[in-house]
């Protein structure tokens, strides 16, 4: 990317603009804030309206040895940067580049390191909490959050059972040697502890809940439903699969003699998005959850946690794979439900298009991952019922699309023979009030009938 590019992208994670050279102090913080994070670049001779100044050339040299030396006697440990100057429209600009270090964490001198610690989010130098340095810490050893030792947890009073039925439903053997090859357990001072991978797994942390809620219109001033999840993650990965699926439209399409039902927004490129919401959250923040939001116009993932700090989105759309939690993406791996390194991100947007759906966006804002689900406009008449004249039989006139509830509701009979509403409550999870609406409707338009009396009343599917 050329610098007019960059210039026009305006000031990110990687990219800093100043008119003039700062302060020691701020220059400082800046190339802390970018060692300490993905790397970047301190362009000098660029207003805020992003156009190109230029800085005095006579003493070029003289400020290039400045910068090395503010740098030099402020940070620590050391940080060796890039200092040369670029020409663009025969005005000169200085830039000063320094790459991710592998001595984290950087500090400035002065403060200490507890105090002085700079990490980049967004645009934006901040000063690093506690749990900030102690994850730059990890990253320096090289391993995550998840692989660490939870000494809070009895090993002995976890209840394994789901996970181990996980593996035995892949056609693979788990036991105490396998999950210690895993880092799902750990060894020490000859006692069995768990690991945060495990417990993140089990959902046995207070921050592993997924919040969803269905609003009315497109923004949040009224939710029409609500549910949060906590349970294990593979558990709690098909709730929330199955509330997004019970607030977005069916599309009907005919091929040959029989008619095909599939969601409005592909359900592989919903389930990845959620996927990559659970593997890649960052857990060490404790005070966020993951929220799912439906709205009239889109379905919307946020994920607590920036891309990892080694790489950038533009890494991200090209393939590079950088995982946070490597113990629970390696499980899930192990369960088949990745398919492939660093194709996610590229595999939702492709089968989006396929659908002719606007590409959806994934984006790193701030300290967080939003990922935004374009839905499609729902016509108030299916096109594929209509008749050769394009006018709808007259028995069909009025007939709903085919909601999601409709087709649990069938597969479910299809599977038992017939459903009572006490089943409908168990399978659906939804008030007794909108299971009879939704009865009422299916017999309306001739899907299901209703059988017996009183309490004996169960449903069939119609003739």
């Amino acid at each position: 990317m050329n610098l007019n590019d960059l210039i026009l992208k305006g000031e990110s994670k990687t990219l800093e603009f100043k008119l003039n050279l700062p302060t020691n102090k701020n220059i400082a913080r800046s190339i802390i804030a970018f060692s300490n994070t993905s790397g970047g670049k301190l362009i000098i001779g660029i207003d805020d309206d992003k156009n190109i100044v230029g800085i005095d050339e006579e003493n070029i040299f003289e400020l290039q040895d400045k910068v090395s030396s503010i740098i030099y006697d402020s940070c620590s440990p050391n940080i060796i940067p890039e200092i040369y100057t670029l020409n663009s429209d025969n005005k000169l600009l200085l830039v000063i580049e320094v790459f991710r270090g592998n001595l984290l964490p950087y500090y400035l001198k002065s403060e200490g390191k507890n105090e002085g610690t700079y990490i980049r989010i967004g645009a934006t130098n901040r000063k690093a909490g506690f749990e900030n340095i102690i994850e730059l810490e990890r990253q320096k050893r090289n391993i995550s959050f998840d692989e660490e030792i939870n000494h809070d947890f009895d090993y002995e009073d976890l209840d394994l059972k789901t996970l181990y039925e996980r593996f035995e439903s892949v056609g693979k053997k788990l036991d105490e040697k396998k999950l210690e090859n895993l880092k799902l357990i750990k060894k020490e001072a000859s006692k069995t502890y768990p690991t945060n991978a495990l417990l993140i797994i089990l959902g046995k942390l207070p921050h592993t809940i997924v919040k969803c809620a269905r609003f009315k219109g497109v923004t949040m001033d009224l939710f029409i439903d609500k549910k949060e999840y906590q349970s294990d993650i593979f558990t709690t990965l098909e709730n929330t699969q199955n509330f997004i699926l019970n607030h977005i439209n069916l599309r009907g399409e005919i091929k040959g003699l029989y008619r095909t039902d599939t969601y409005e927004i592909p359900l592989v490129a919903l389930r990845e998005a959620l996927i990559n919401a659970l593997i890649h959250r960052d857990y060490v923040n404790s005070g966020r959850d993951i929220k799912v939001g439906i709205y009239d116009d889109i379905v919307n993932i946020v994920s607590p946690g920036s891309f990892p700090n080694t790489i950038t989105k533009e890494d991200i759309q090209n393939g590079r794979s950088e995982t946070r939690n490597k113990v629970i993406a390696n499980i899930f791996k192990e369960l088949g439900l990745i398919e492939q390194w660093g194709s996610g991100i590229k595999r939702i947007k492709n089968i989006c298009l396929e659908y002719e759906l606007k590409e959806p966006i994934i984006d790193e804002k701030n300290d967080f991952v939003d990922v935004e689900f374009f839905r499609p406009i729902i016509e108030q008449m299916d096109e594929n019922i209509l008749g050769a004249t394009g006018i709808a039989p007259e028995n069909d006139r009025k007939r709903p699309i085919t909601t999601d509830y409709d087709r649990i509701i069938l597969e479910y009979i299809n599977q038992n023979g017939k459903i009572t509403k006490k089943q409908a409550l168990e399978i659906l999870d939804i008030k007794e009030t909108k299971i009879k609406e939704i009865f009422n409707q299916m017999i309306e338009t001739k899907q299901i009938v209703r059988c017996g009396n009183g309490r004996s009343t169960y449903y069939e599917v119609a003739k």
